[in-house]
């Protein structure tokens, strides 16, 4: 197997940062596009949940696509409608269109997930973790990174601006996947119906892919706690920053980004169950930094750091793990294991803002801590299952 070079890695997480940024852009902008489009603010919520809705269509429709056509074609056509979204939202003359805009950005978007599945199936087994935590870099990158483009283009030129750039990247990546990547033909005969019956008995069948789900949909929630709500104790009292400079704490997620080529290597080596379980209490202690806003935001950011590199070890150690369990239907599995991403994202989101207009942040914070602490608690069950069976596998044979 020839692998995956340098130069396709940094064009698939660039992929990954694009494509996931046509979510996330509405983020740090969402109080002057709604302003701008007409729409109430009870109804600004709209406008996130539109992305994340069709990004969960996406996965359960499209990413199983991966395993019954070429991955390096499919990537240019989800990353070109994926663009076709963003334009939408950029001209929308009103909420409701860019809300369609964002459903259709949201649904493509899951191309993150066929380029995940791409460069699994072209890695050679030992560089497959590596090559993995490289691209899955661009996840956080698109995520974290966008909010401070955003935030300054929102402050600068008018928050419609990030799409049309979104728009415009979509289409240049298109045009460079097809010609920078290799071709990546399918030899399975399955149907897609059975392609999408095998993500439904992943969850009842397979309880490593159960275990994994879990801990994900927890991961996630944990992680939505904290980007979903951060801005509402920045924007308050004392602090009152702006759209630019609470986009700017993105900057410190990023270091996070180091945590997925690092897991990467350690799962290459056969640890991705022990750096999840490390790496699940690191994410429940960063909840002890992240509480303290004041009268200082040394400990918040120190905390955001290990926060983020802490979800990157975990996700890259569940994918490598999932897509070394099952090499023939990657997309499939990814794709429904992104599921409960999707998910508890949502949660996260919703949790972090009802808390916050109840308690404070604190309060925000003992869910993002909670969260953590359930996937912990997922994995700590998972790893007495296992150890059980082998003791039984041992006593019997």
């Amino acid at each position: 197997m020839a692998g995956v070079t340098r130069p396709q890695r940094l064009v698939l997480a660039l992929v990954c940062a694009v494509a996931v940024s046509t979510i996330y852009a509405i983020q740090p902008v969402l109080e002057a596009a709604r302003a701008d489009l007409g729409s109430s603010p009870e109804s600004a919520g709209r406008l996130v949940a539109a992305g994340q809705v069709g990004y969960f269509a996406g996965l359960i429709l499209l990413v199983p696509l991966g395993d019954l056509l070429d991955r390096r074609r499919l990537i240019g056509g989800m990353l070109a409608l994926a663009g076709v979204g963003a334009a939408i939202t950029a001209v929308a003359p009103n909420g409701v269109v860019a809300m369609v805009g964002l459903a259709v950005a949201g649904v493509f978007a899951v191309v993150v997930q066929v380029a995940v599945a791409y460069v699994a199936a072209m890695s050679p087994e030992g560089e497959r973790g590596r090559n993995i935590g490289a691209v899955t870099s661009g996840v956080v990158l698109g995520i974290l990174g966008v909010r401070v483009v955003a935030g300054v283009l929102g402050d600068t030129v008018g928050w419609r601006a990030i799409y049309v750039l979104l728009a415009v990247l979509c289409g240049a990546l298109a045009l460079i996947t097809q010609v920078g990547l290799r071709p990546d033909a399918r030899t399975s005969r399955d149907q897609y119906g059975r392609a999408l019956r095998s993500m439904g008995r992943l969850v009842s069948t397979d309880r490593m892919f159960l275990s994994r789900g879990l801990i994900a949909f927890f991961l996630f929630a944990s992680f939505g706690t904290l980007w979903s709500g951060l801005a509402l104790p920045l924007s308050a009292e004392p602090w009152s920053f702006g759209t630019t400079a609470i986009g700017l704490f993105g900057v410190a997620g990023l270091a996070g980004t180091l945590g997925a080529a690092r897991a990467g290597r350690w799962a290459d080596g056969g640890h991705a169950q022990t750096i999840s379980g490390w790496s699940l209490l690191v994410l429940a202690t960063s909840w002890l930094l992240i509480v303290w806003t004041g009268p200082t935001l040394a400990l918040l950011i120190a905390g955001i750091v290990v926060l983020d590199f802490a979800v990157q070890a975990v996700h890259v150690s569940s994918q490598h793990l999932l897509t070394t369990a099952h090499p023939e239907n990657a997309s499939s599995v990814i794709g429904a294991y992104m599921a409960f991403y999707s998910l508890g994202s949502a949660l996260g989101a919703v949790t972090t803002t009802w808390a916050y207009s109840l308690w404070g942040w604190w309060a925000s914070c003992v869910f993002g801590g909670f969260y953590a602490l359930c996937g912990l608690l997922v994995w700590a069950l998972t790893r007495v299952r296992d150890s059980s069976l082998h003791y039984d596998s041992l006593t019997t044979g």
